[in-house]
Order: C-alpha cells, then sequence, then structure tokens
C-alpha cells in the first residue's frame, strides 16, 4: 500500500530583514552571513504570529472540507510551545473546523518533532489506508539580538497531509537513527530564547548524519548513487554543505547532480531562516518546488536532526505531479514580504518576547488570515480575519 505526503503547505510571517543589513549594523563582513552562513535574508515573526496561527495560515489552503472529516490525527511538531500543558494541536483543530472525532496532541524533540510526527503518521495510515493524518513542524527561532546565533534566526510553519494517496512523495518505511543525550542546545523553561554550543552542534550534526546515512546505505544495500537528491535540516544553508561535504566531494563529477539539486533545496531556507522543526520540510519543499530535472520515481533522502540529540534519515520516491502550483504559493508567500530597517526589526523582537495575562497586538500590518489576537485573563485569543471570528 501506497503511505506519504499528499498535500503539503507553507506559511511565514510577512516581515522580513536582509542579511547585509544585519551584517552592517553588527559591524561584520557582510560576506560572513551571506557566505560563511549562506543566508540572504531571514523572517521576523511579529507579535501577531506564533505557532499555531502560523500552522493555520500553512493549513488552510490545503485541506479541502473532505480532508477535514478524514483526518483522525492533527500531529504538532515543535520547540516553541504556547502552553506547557495544552498542546497547539488543540487550537489548530478549533481554527482550521477538522472533526473533533480526532487525536490531537504536541511533540517535543528540538527539531526533530515533525520527523517523529511524520513517522507516527506513515504507521498510522499503513493501518488505517482510509484515513488521514495532518503533521506541523512549526517554530520561531531566537538566539537573541546581537548574539552569535543571531544570525539563524527565523520561523514559520509547514504542514503536511499523510494519506494512500500520496500525490507528492511516497514512503516505503525503511528509516535508520541514532540518539544520544548531549548538551548541544537547549531552551531552559524560563526563556523564549535558545542557548547553543554552536561549533559543538556543528560537530554532532554531521557525526549524526553520517552515523545514520551510512547505516542505511549498508542496511538497505544501496549507495549514494541511488538517490537523485539528499535533503537536510537546515537551520542555516551552510550545515547542510558540510554534512553533504562529509559524503560527496564537490569536485566530484560523479556528484554533481547531488550538489545541483541540493542547491536547489536551500533557496527557500536562505531567505526564510531557520524554522526548526519545519526546516527540513522546507527544504524539501524548495527541493521538489525548484528543480527541473527531478522526475517521477527518483529517490530523495531526508535526514532529520534535533539538537539534544536526535538523528534519522530516512527517504521518499517523488511522484508525478506538478510543481508549479507550489512553487508559485511559496514564492508568493516569501516574495511578498515588506522589509523592515533592523530598528524595526529589534523593536519586533522585543515587543514578541513580552508575555503577560492580558495584552492587545497590533494586526494593521498583518493581512494574514489567521492572528494572534492576544490575551486575556490568560487566555490565547486567535482571530479568523477572513471570518471576523475570534477563537
Amino acid at each position: 500500500m501506497s503511505v506519504g505526503i499528499e498535500k503539503v503547505g507553507f506559511y511565514t510571517a510577512p516581515y522580513y530583514i536582509d542579511m547585509v543589513d544585519l551584517a552592517k549594523a553588527r559591524q561584520q563582513d557582510p560576506n560572513k552571513f551571506l557566505v560563511g552562513i549562506g543566508q540572504k535574508q531571514q523572517s521576523v515573526i511579529p507579535p501577531s504570529q506564533d505557532v499555531v496561527s502560523m500552522a493555520a495560515n500553512a493549513a488552510t489552503n490545503i485541506l479541502s472540507d473532505e480532508d477535514k472529516q478524514l483526518i483522525d490525527m492533527i500531529i504538532f511538531g515543535t520547540e516553541t510551545g504556547i502552553d506547557n500543558s495544552k498542546a497547539a494541536s488543540m487550537y489548530l483543530q478549533s481554527l482550521l473546523g477538522i472533526s473533533d472525532n480526532a487525536r490531537a496532541f504536541e511533540i517535543k524533540q528540538a527539531c526533530y518533532g515533525a520527523t517523529a510526527g511524520l513517522q507516527m503518521a506513515i504507521d498510522y495510515i499503513t493501518l488505517h489506508p482510509d484515513r488521514k493524518v495532518i503533521v506541523v513542524g512549526a517554530d520561531i527561532a531566537r538566539y537573541g539580538l546581537n548574539t552569535s546565533g543571531e544570525v539563524t534566526q527565523g520561523g514559520g510553519a509547514v504542514v503536511m497531509l499523510i494519506s494512500n494517496q500520496p500525490k507528492i512523495i511516497q514512503f516505503d518505511g525503511r528509516s535508520t537513527f541514532y540518539s544520544k543525550n548531549v548538551m548541544d542546545f537547549w531552551r531552559p523553561g524560563y526563556t523564549k530564547e535558545a542557548k547553543v554550543d554552536g561549533h559543538y552542534s556543528n560537530d554532532v550534526y554531521i557525526d549524526f548524519f553520517n552515523r545514520t546515512f551510512k547505516q542505511f546505505l549498508q542496511k538497505f544495500d544501496l549507495t549514494i548513487n541511488d538517490f537523485s537528491a539528499l535533503t537536510f535540516h537546515v537551520p542555516y544553508p551552510k550545515m547542510g554543505i558540510k554534512a553533504l561535504r562529509s559524503v560527496a566531494g564537490e569536485d566530484d563529477p560523479s556528484m554533481e547532480s547531488i550538489w545541483h539539486e541540493f542547491h536547489e533545496s536551500i533557496i527557500y531556507n536562505s531567505r526564510v531562516g531557520n524554522l526548526y522543526t519545519g526546516s527540513l520540510y522546507l527544504s524539501l519543499i524548495s527541493l521538489i518546488a525548484n528543480s527541473d530535472t527531478l522526475s517521477a520515481g527518483d529517490r530523495i533522502g531526508m535526514f532529520s536532526y534535533g539538537s539534544g540529540a536526535q538523528g534519522e534519515f530516512f527517504a521518499g520516491i517523488l511522484q508525478d505531479f506538478d510543481n508549479s502550483k507550489l512553487k508559485h504559493a511559496v514564492d508568493q508567500i516569501i516574495n511578498n514580504r515588506n522589509q523592515l530597517t533592523i530598528s524595526e526589526y529589534e523593536a519586533m523582537y522585543k515587543q514578541g518576547l513580552i508575555d503577560a495575562a492580558n495584552t492587545a497586538n497590533d494586526l494593521s500590518g498583518d493581512s494574514s488570515r489567521f492572528v494572534l489576537k492576544g490575551r486575556s485573563d490568560d487566555k490565547l485569543i486567535y482571530r479568523d480575519q477572513e471570518m471576523n471570528i475570534d477563537f
């Protein structure tokens, strides 16, 4: 039986900064960000958006009424939780009008959460082929202003509809994984900003990729040449480049197509920034939306990584689908953002750190359908601006 991604949606907030502007403001050589990190732009998430509203905006244009009635599970992968108890999926279920006869829960393991959800969804559909599952990867990456991690911030959401009609990618359930308790990245409960041991995290990431990738090749009797493309968790493009270099030489003629497809896979990430749980899947979207050389039947490798740490390598088979609609939708979201000055970005960033029992967010600059209106008596209030309804 076939199982995989039937539909996929993406959203990021309507604001961004240019990395050249940030470099100049931080008195850095712009090439340190453009080349050393591989980042061109970075989405900036206003207080009017959080992981729930971004996921709702990513999902609303891909789910039909029939899909909503067939969805048995809403699996929300995030490390930017909006409540220490209540799952983000509960709000999302309400905003999207998904059937109440569904399981809805949240998964946390750094940037790996969406992949854990995807594997669970594949197993569920295998046993219940007439049903559907949505898997969300949504996050806001924050490291603080004027810090070494500032250039790797960003945010957004990817939503995947998993079913027995894999119109985009088909999975066969084969994967290899490796986990170990390490302190390369973490976010204490008292702060919205992450803590990271950058160099150590890079080393662990590459080690976990090599372990899981080589184990996959050995276990399933494959070589790197059996893949048409390799995609990665991309908190910033240079990290994916370093991982790919560890198994494929850039000057090796036999690896030319692998490198070509890789560069297609980081086009969107280089303009949006870090999505944490959604980063691998934005890279996958970038690949299939922008590549003009892939075709149905091609095997695409995927490396998922979550600090702390969990790594997994798996693969999917590209299906025969028209990528023009997906490309148009994502290009429109990214190209229509408003550029902020660095001072405007800093003010918006600081506003996003404020928590209070009662807040009212400025919605005037956010025309997205779903927004976070604020908080009343410690209760989050979301708004569907198209329907003029509060939740």
